[in-house]
């Protein structure tokens, strides 16, 4: 079966209600419209990239297979790296470019079906982020209406700014990478610092000589030594851990036996995760943290009062949009704005999300940095909602 032809068939596999391939062919319309070219990747991926870059989430739920050669392959768990991929194997690698996709992806999902569509939009080199940004929530929310839905929930966040922040304290590397680290992947940082204020406790344990072997050794210096000493063992990981996660732990307890994380750097991490509100209130409150806390935070700052600014040049209610220092959407390679669409009074399932991610396009092959920004649809979510709303059509 050929790629054009897998949506319709596939949202009746995924159990989806009757009108989902007329309304998503009215997105794939609306897509057209402004400019978004059709992206038809493989279904079937190198796993590498989703094992790599991905969140959690999608990483435990692959379906992965091996080909003669030997080299591991999935089944596509979303479409943005697969579109990616294709961008940078095309001639237009590097120039401003923009797709749109829908098909099947795949995933097991417990108790659902792992096949499902899923639809979108990936734009590529576009140096004006801030209004590129505003353009992919503009268009998400239209997605929405496309389906019959105009009362949709809308929160956004920026990781853009967190990495600033922990920049700006000039941490040590191990805390740096651990908090943006378990930031990226929803991890309660609340617990986290707390945990990280707490001084080791005196006394030895086994790794005690390579725990002092480490200190004041940066990360190269660790996977060189734990690469050392695991080759002398005659292993490659222990409790499926690779080499470089088991450096990066050894790194991290090292650290943090030389000193807790200074309070005053606690309480100026605490203050930034708990902004929350419409955007306009979040730029007051981030500028006063900046200037109280002597941070320099100016570029990131400016950056979402920026996009804020286009956002509300499109049409999008400030007042109605919620901005929240610490959302995330759990992947690892977003690196600024983030955001979903919720039904009102849905509090987990998004209809629509999507972010940048500039540091993909190196990480996947690119020999210089390209921006980038999408969003995806989750059809099945949306068909049910547009059902719920007692609509039966495209818009």
């Amino acid at each position: 079966m050929t790629e054009a032809a897998a949506p319709r068939s596939a949202a009746g596999s995924a159990g989806s209600a009757p009108g989902a391939a007329s309304w998503a062919d009215a997105l794939l319309a609306s897509f057209a419209q402004a400019g978004y070219i059709r992206s038809e990747p493989a279904i079937l991926q190198p796993a590498e990239p989703f094992l790599d870059l991905s969140g959690e989430d999608i990483r435990k739920s692959l379906y992965l297979t091996t080909d003669p050669s030997g080299e591991e392959l999935c089944l596509r768990p979303d479409l943005t790296i697969p579109v990616a991929r294709d961008y940078l194997a095309s001639p237009r690698a590097g120039q401003p470019a923009g797709f749109s996709y829908l098909g099947p992806v795949f995933r097991y999902r417990d108790g659902q079906p792992s096949q499902f569509l899923q639809a979108g939009i990936e734009s590529f080199g576009r140096q004006d982020r801030a209004a590129a940004d505003a353009e992919m929530l503009a268009l998400a929310l239209e997605a929405t209406t496309a389906f019959g839905l105009k009362d949709v929930e809308i929160r956004t966040g920026d990781v853009a700014l967190f990495n600033a922040l922990i920049d700006a304290l000039e941490l040590y590397p191990v805390w740096r990478r651990r908090l943006i680290k378990d930031f990226n992947r929803k991890v309660s940082l609340t617990d986290d610092i707390e945990q990280l204020t707490l001084k080791t406790a005196p006394g030895r344990n086994e790794y005690e000589g390579v725990l002092a072997a480490l200190a004041g050794s940066d990360r190269k210096a660790a996977l060189a030594l734990v690469t050392d000493l695991m080759s002398i063992a005659g292993t490659t990981n222990v409790g499926g851990r690779t080499v470089a996660e088991i450096a990066d732990r050894f790194l991290e307890q090292s650290t943090l036996k030389g000193g807790a994380l200074p309070r005053d750097a606690v309480a100026t991490i605490k203050r930034f995760l708990s902004i929350a509100g419409d955007p306009d209130d979040a730029v007051a409150q981030l500028r006063a943290l900046a200037s109280d806390a002597k941070l320099n935070l100016t570029a990131a700052i400016d950056q979402l009062e920026s996009r804020v600014g286009f956002m509300a040049a499109r049409g999008i209610d400030i007042r109605k949009t919620r901005f929240s220092t610490a959302f995330g959407r759990g992947l690892d390679y977003y690196t600024g704005f983030e955001f979903e669409l919720h039904a009102r009074g849905n509090g987990s399932e998004p209809l629509v999300a999507g972010g940048r991610y500039d540091g993909l396009m190196t990480q996947l092959g690119s020999a210089n940095p390209i921006p980038a920004v999408g969003f995806s649809v989750w059809i099945e979510a949306m068909t049910r909602h547009g059902k719920a709303a007692g609509l039966g059509g495209a818009q």
